[in-house]
């Protein structure tokens, strides 16, 4: 069923391909930063980016294997990532590179790349996360930062078990079809923050 189900999920990824930025849902709503707010962007702010939605959920399908201290080293990761860019904000190519985790992702999936490499690429995804909130008072900041790490800690989980019957029979074609899905949005996604 998932080799039925990877050419559409493609496809449409590639339709909805634009810049990896980092999307959030202050500004669409017009809200003023406060504690409440700060957790309901931090909540929504990875589902609103099908780059990090789907950054995301190939982690979980590369991570079936691992221990769930993995997926807390990651979340700690990202949130590192994010403290970084607080303090160092506006890496220049940060957007592209973004876009270019997901062809590493895909390399980890053909076990072209070490999956140690993904620790790197969930950071640099926090730290594109952080470029948002740069300027708000340290209240919606703290709560910003655990809307992420609930909402990425339940996606992550949420991909992890519904994905573990999927995933296991994932092997040969199927494999290879989703990493070379994974590599074409994220080259997409690269094209698009290069002449964006």
């Amino acid at each position: 069923m998932i080799q039925r189900l990877m050419p559409v999920a493609g496809a449409l990824a590639l339709l909805m391909a634009g810049p990896a930025l980092a999307h959030h849902p202050m500004e669409a709503m017009h809200l003023v930063p406060n504690a409440f707010t700060g957790l309901l962007s931090g909540l929504a702010h990875p589902l609103l980016g099908p780059d990090h939605l789907l950054f995301l959920i190939a982690l979980a399908l590369v991570g079936l294997q691992r221990s769930v201290r993995w997926m807390l080293t990651l979340l700690t990761v990202g949130l590192a990532g994010t403290a970084l860019g607080l303090v160092w904000p506006g890496l220049p190519v940060a957007e592209l590179l973004v876009s270019l985790t997901l062809v590493v992702e895909g390399l980890v999936v053909l076990r072209r790349l070490p999956q140690i490499l993904l620790l790197p690429a969930f950071a640099l995804h926090g730290y594109v996360l952080s470029s948002t909130v740069i300027g708000w008072e340290n209240t919606p900041i703290a709560t910003y930062l655990l809307g992420l790490l609930l909402s990425q800690g339940a996606l992550l989980l949420l991909a992890l078990v519904s994905l573990r019957g999927a995933a296991q029979r994932l092997e040969g074609q199927g494999r290879t079809l989703l990493a070379g899905s994974l590599i074409g949005i994220g080259a997409a996604f690269s094209w698009t923050a290069l002449v964006g």
